[in-house]
């Protein structure tokens, strides 16, 4: 037999065992602009790992995804809506974006991935000149009242639609007609715009991405954080994945992947690369003991 044979006798050999090798698997996630938590660079959703941003949550990805073994990560911009439509549709995505609700759970697995943190809790974003009369009804302890709020119908609210704050807001926000904006991948920015504008007088969302709005519109004093007193038991990090048979071999796989890092012996390594300096002595004392008991711990998948 000559040369050709043999050559030809090895191609055949090297691709029946490509294709005996399992392709790697790969997770969609949901991408939104909504810094500081998870941040868009060049104005576009990332295109790999490496483009994630140090956010909170993105910041956290950043972390947990190099170690899923075998995994793909692609990125897609979409909102809450899409999410939900794809996901019925029978495609699957996953997100860290998404608070876990009942109604949700009809059409997305969800675990969780830490414990909540201070910079989790929900705030009434004012304008200042309102200030005053937003106070004026507050406690002593400087927290706002939503349920007294929302019964000042003189006080404008807007909020996106399809958003959830958490079990208490959420209850109260359902007893109140609450305008809800129907939104895309930005929508702090396009909220905040309006309530910069005077198209409404507050809404709803955490004071790191006020800050980071102002920051980045250059008028630093227009916005003001009120922390809500219905918001202090603030909802774990969650992440959900379509209800799919796909989308259940993913969420299994990252539940797995958290669960290999709170066991990691190096935990300040990894800590200190997701929130450097960020974290508070309570937020680090909480973190170190919600990852000891996900370290003992099987599955938490919903």
């Amino acid at each position: 037999m000559g040369r050709g044979w043999w050559w030809a006798l090895s191609l055949a050999a090297a691709v029946a065992s490509a294709a005996a090798e399992p392709a790697a698997d790969t997770i969609r996630w949901v991408a939104q602009d909504v810094p500081p938590h998870f941040s868009f660079r060049d104005g576009h959703a990332p295109r790999s790992v490496d483009e994630l941003g140090h956010g909170e949550v993105a910041g956290f990805m950043r972390v947990l995804l190099p170690r899923m073994a075998g995994v793909r990560h692609e990125f897609v911009e979409a909102g809450t809506a899409r999410y939900e439509a794809l996901s019925r549709s029978g495609q699957t995505l996953c997100s860290t974006l998404h608070v876990r609700t009942p109604e949700r759970l009809a059409w997305a697995y969800f675990s969780h991935l830490y414990p909540p943190l201070a910079s989790r809790e929900v705030h009434v974003i004012v304008r200042r000149e309102v200030l005053e009369r937003v106070m004026s009804h507050a406690p002593g302890d400087g927290r706002v009242v939503l349920g007294d709020l929302l019964q000042r119908p003189e006080l404008r609210l807007l909020l996106a639609r399809d958003r959830a704050y958490g079990p208490k807001v959420d209850a109260l926000l359902a007893q109140h007609a609450v305008p809800r904006l129907s939104v895309g991948a930005h929508p702090g920015t396009q909220l905040m715009d309006m309530l910069r504008a005077g198209r409404m007088d507050y809404t709803l969302d955490y004071p790191a991405a006020m800050h980071d709005y102002l920051r980045r519109s250059g008028d630093a004093g227009a916005l003001v954080a009120l922390p809500v007193a219905e918001g202090r038991s603030t909802l774990v990090a969650t992440v959900s994945c379509s209800r799919t048979p796909q989308g259940l071999r993913h969420i299994e796989a990252i539940d797995a992947a958290v669960r290999e890092l709170a066991r990691e012996p190096d935990r300040e390594r990894w800590v200190r690369a997701w929130r450097g300096e960020m974290l508070s002595g309570p937020d680090l004392k909480r973190l170190n003991a919600y990852m000891d008991e996900r370290a003992r711990s099987g599955p938490r998948i919903e």
